[in-house]
């Protein structure tokens, strides 16, 4: 697998939108298969988010200052994608509101990725060069192992509060 940072976050938005895809063909009746694709996205954005929020967004904001905006923009999108996590770990598949819920989580983290893909990761890396993504991306990896997968857990509970109070 690559190291080159920005590799590595496309493959994870590939993963997310490919779950995306599954809950939002999975049919209104197929509420135990939604349920465990829920948990399925939950996992994938807990860890995404936080690789991205403690590697690379502080780095990209201490390499690249004109990117400052675009990285402040992209915490409180992760800040949204938060707290949408948080209240469907909390909910259950047959709830009134969890499909709704989950359907504007998945717009919204849409939009996310479509911003970082088409704006933001070809201005970071023409700024960084190779070098310094794959350095980042070995970062990155080394996160990724520690990295919570519920949101629940108190590194990602650090995360949601510290962006609450931030």
């Amino acid at each position: 697998m690559s190291k080159d940072a920005i590799v590595m976050l496309k493959n994870d938005h590939k993963e997310i939108l490919r779950a995306f895809r599954e809950f939002e063909n999975a049919g209104d009746d197929a509420i135990e298969t939604k349920g465990k694709l829920v948990d399925r996205i939950i996992e994938l954005l807990t860890v995404h988010t936080y690789i991205e929020n403690e590697v690379m967004y502080p780095r990209v904001r201490d390499l690249v200052p004109d990117l400052e905006d675009d990285v402040l923009e992209s915490y409180e999108e992760h800040h949204v994608a938060d707290v949408l996590v948080m209240e469907l770990a909390a909910m259950k598949p047959d709830d009134e509101r969890f499909t709704a819920k989950t359907t504007v989580l998945i717009e919204s983290v849409r939009h996310h990725i479509e911003e970082e893909e088409d704006e933001w990761f070809p201005q970071v890396r023409e700024a960084l060069g190779r070098k310094t993504l794959q350095e980042i991306g070995a970062e990155m990896a080394e996160a990724r192992e520690k990295a919570p997968r519920r949101p629940s857990q108190p590194s990602a509970l650090k995360k949601t509060v510290d962006a609450v109070i931030s």
